[in-house]
């Protein structure tokens, strides 16, 4: 097998080589979190990772002469439940603390032949709406009736299908937000608001005219800070800058698309969503000229000296406070959308489902 990474901590090693053998679905995961302390990671997989389980699968193949239809016949079997363990195991330990089963999906989504075939067409949704019927949602079943991914086709129907007719686009009234508030503080009952939500059952207590997308968006990049502020409007300021730059800093990734944006706001600092937070970053970044052509750890020491001191006026509480207005904050837009990056770090659970999870 592959060593692990000497980067991981010793008393890692050991969570690393259980998740690198044993398959172990979401509930057994958290079992083991539970009763052992069990560390893995969950989301995405960073740039660095899916480079270290490519090469891990090029060596694979190099060592044993094997062909690239070798490989696929390895990656998709006749008969999925012969799984070749050695191949799987040795893939996933090059990218320790990261679950086998996470590694066998991912693995399979990438290497997928029917992956990105761009726009769905009025008659694959067609195809869709009779294999779910027809079917329900054994999603391997329905792909194979449609044409495309198993998981292309169940975040298709999540999200563009259920509830299509009734349906809701553009701005939403003070009405809708007035209801979507209502539902999930009432559905909190001690879960984080931003990240632990079902937006499934969201949506379906919205009579299903905004969608699970819709609603998540909603609340974490809009109204969560209307309710954290009492009404107020949040704008971002250059205190919020040095807070997030040092957090970055103190999680010495090699690469952003390591970071999980979910674990960066706190108790101290949560005015603002993973996702808001992660835009904030990538334009911090951006501002820097060459950029491009810089490591993360570059970039890292050209920010930690500009945000060298923490603003003098700034004062952080459980819910950051906003100062009055002036050219420096930008006030926070709920339309724009993060270009790059992803949620991937060390965690508890693993979201059932893919990265289209009901709780996401």
């Amino acid at each position: 097998m592959a060593p692990s990474s000497s980067s991981e901590p010793a008393s890692h090693s050991g969570h690393a080589h259980l998740l690198a053998n044993k398959w172990m679905g979401a509930n057994k995961l958290a079992e083991l979190v539970a009763s052992e302390g069990l560390v893995y990671k969950k989301g995405k997989f960073s740039a660095i990772e899916i480079k270290q389980v490519n090469e891990a699968m090029q060596n694979y193949c190099t060592t044993r002469g094997l062909s690239e239809e070798d490989l696929n016949q390895i990656i998709f079997p006749s008969d999925e439940k012969k799984k070749d363990a050695v191949f799987w195991s040795e893939i996933t330990s090059a990218v320790p603390l990261r679950p086998i089963v996470a590694v066998y999906q991912y693995v399979r989504r990438a290497h997928h032949p029917m992956k990105q075939q761009g726009k769905w067409q009025p008659e694959e949704d067609a195809k869709l709406i009779q294999a779910v019927t027809s079917l329900g949602q054994q999603w391997e079943k329905v792909a194979q009736l449609v044409g495309r991914m198993a998981t292309d086709c169940r975040d298709r129907y999540r999200n563009h299908i259920v509830d299509r007719e009734k349906r809701v686009n553009g701005a939403w009234s003070t009405a809708e937000e007035e209801e979507l508030t209502r539902i999930v503080t009432t559905m909190q009952q001690g879960k984080n608001l931003d990240t632990d939500i079902f937006w499934g059952k969201v949506s379906e207590m919205m009579d299903g005219k905004r969608s699970r997308q819709q609603c998540r968006i909603k609340w974490t990049d809009s109204l969560s800070k209307k309710f954290k502020t009492d009404g107020a409007t949040a704008r971002w300021g250059t205190h919020d800058a040095f807070i997030l730059v040092h957090k970055i800093d103190a999680l010495g990734v090699r690469d952003d698309t390591e970071i999980d944006w979910k674990s960066i706001p706190d108790s101290q600092w949560n005015l603002f969503s993973a996702h808001t937070v992660q835009r904030r970053w990538l334009t911090m970044k951006k501002s820097i000229k060459g950029f491009e052509d810089m490591t993360h750890s570059e970039i890292m020491d050209i920010l930690r000296v500009k945000y060298a001191e923490m603003p003098s006026y700034a004062k952080v509480s459980k819910v950051a406070k906003v100062p009055a207005r002036s050219d420096e904050y930008i006030e926070d837009s709920d339309n724009d959308e993060p270009q790059a990056g992803s949620s991937t770090g060390p965690g508890t659970l693993v979201a059932e489902g893919g990265p289209d999870d009901d709780s996401e």
